[in-house]
């Protein structure tokens, strides 16, 4: 089989096309990427910090701010963070090139569900924000609704074949996706310190520099591999 460069530029040859030479040298074996361990222990720290202090499901014991003029805000925020924390699990998945490149068949459904979870995740999570404190209210709203749009153009450019787009944004949604784990960081650190930041000054940098540095960042990777080969999923 003949090897396209141009073809693989755009997105639309495997690697393996290439030979199965170059195919193996290619392929990673999941220990060589050992950032997904970490990855994945930083995101389940982040889950029993802020997520699991809400398993009894008590809105009168619940540390959530004051929320009036909504009677839904409780159930929504319920829902906000458990169908965002199958996205945020879910998208580990997603970036993990061994369980891409060995199984694809587990990436499309993962994938698959990562999308339904986010578009629900995020849906609630801005129909709550008017009703949320004001502080945050326009970095986390732009957060939530650049998460949409990346999500469902990567999803789209999917089903459509075009794997180098898809791959482009669903990068950029891993970037929005953990954004929370960064606010996490932020807020308990700044308190932390010897002398604390005033909260609302930590809250409101909790809303912007996770999301905005993760993007600058998968950017800068995109940049970096922007030559490298693509092996796509059969």
């Amino acid at each position: 089989m003949t090897y396209d460069i141009k073809k693989e530029a755009a997105g639309i040859v495997r690697t393996d096309e290439r030979g199965p030479a170059a195919a193996n040298r290619t392929r990673p074996v999941w220990w060589r990427r050992p950032w997904i361990v970490p990855l994945f222990l930083v995101t389940l720290g982040w889950w029993i910090y802020t997520v699991l202090p809400f398993q009894d499901l008590n809105e009168s014991t619940a540390p959530i701010p004051p929320h009036d003029g909504y009677a839904l805000y409780w159930p929504s925020l319920l829902g906000h963070m458990g169908f965002g924390t199958v996205a945020v699990f879910a998208v580990i998945i997603q970036v993990w090139p061994w369980m891409r490149r060995t199984h694809p068949r587990v990436h499309r459904i993962t994938g698959r569900v990562y999308v339904v979870a986010a578009l629900i995740s995020g849906v609630l999570g801005l129909s709550i924000v008017p009703f949320a404190p004001p502080i945050g209210q326009i970095g986390v709203s732009m957060a939530t609704i650049l998460w949409l749009i990346v999500v469902t153009v990567g999803f789209i450019r999917a089903r459509q074949g075009r794997y180098a787009v898809h791959r482009r944004y669903m990068l950029y949604a891993f970037a929005l996706t953990m954004n929370n784990v960064w606010g996490t960081v932020i807020v308990s650190v700044g308190l932390r310190l010897p002398e604390p930041v005033d909260v609302g000054y930590l809250l409101e940098a909790a809303r912007w520099v996770g999301w905005v540095v993760n993007l600058i960042l998968v950017q800068l990777w995109l940049y970096h591999t922007d030559k490298r080969p693509e092996y796509l999923p059969r």
